[in-house]
């Protein structure tokens, strides 16, 4: 076979191999039969951060005066809330909960509401401002320590609101800022799979309906990162995980 020969049954094999590989990445919905589930506990020992505190500079009519606080880890009862935990490359499963259709981030009295937002992968985000001032939603990729810019736009009082598709490749999570205001931040978790579960205020959380199989299991804090398990779920069986973040 000659070179040309060669080179273009490389390029043709390559060209048939892109899209099997994004189809192979593709989540597809079926039946589960069976399937099992996890619960568990997100845990926190060690001295509970402070709330950051920023001083409120501009738009004192609609943001307040004074301080803000923003306690970025909150910690109930020696459970850490505002924590995700969630089932990492499962590629076929149960079907997403209309819950997470329409997301909305409302931006009222200069705040993010609500701080920590859950939405789909490939999805629409829609960020109202109500209020009289411009917001400058900023949002971020967020890859282990590195922050990549998802969107960045202006908001005026006149717009309303915009409505923006999310698509992350790599991580799975997002910062919300506000640079026209540096006391404003908040979180999204976007979700590649339906198999997560945002814990609840006694740190408890349970994802259900999988298929049997050994499974890589994550809890994610916006700011404290992730901790990493492994976990075996049987068919019509709970199989139980804790995960415990350290202070300093």
């Amino acid at each position: 076979m000659n070179k040309s020969l060669i080179a273009l049954t490389f390029t043709l094999t390559a060209a048939i191999g892109l899209p099997l590989a994004a189809n192979a990445a593709t989540y597809n919905v079926v039946d589960v039969t069976n399937g099992g589930s996890i619960s568990g506990k997100v845990k926190f020992t060690g001295k509970d951060p402070d709330p950051k505190i920023f001083t409120i500079t501009k738009d004192n009519d609609t943001c307040g005066t004074g301080e803000r606080k923003i306690d970025f880890v909150r910690v109930t009862n020696g459970t850490l809330n505002d924590t995700v935990v969630y089932l990492k490359k499962v590629k076929s499963g149960k079907a997403f909960s209309t819950d997470f259709d329409k997301i909305e981030i409302d931006q009222n009295k200069c705040d993010f509401i609500p701080f920590l937002s859950v939405m789909k992968n490939k999805d629409k985000l829609l960020v109202r401002n109500s209020d009289p001032v411009l917001h400058n939603i900023h949002t971020y990729e967020l890859i282990g320590r590195a922050k990549k810019t998802v969107f960045n736009i202006s908001q005026p009082p006149e717009l309303t609101t915009i409505n923006k598709t999310v698509k992350l490749k790599r991580g799975t999570s997002m910062k919300l800022e506000c640079d026209a205001h540096d006391f404003m931040h908040g979180y999204v978790f976007v979700a590649k799979n339906p198999y997560f579960s945002v814990v609840k205020d006694d740190g408890s959380f349970t994802i259900d309906n999988i298929p049997p199989g050994k499974y890589s299991i994550i809890a994610w804090h916006g700011l404290l990162g992730e901790q990493k398990g492994k976990v075996t779920v049987a068919a019509g069986s709970t199989a139980n995980i804790d995960f415990t973040f350290k202070g300093k």
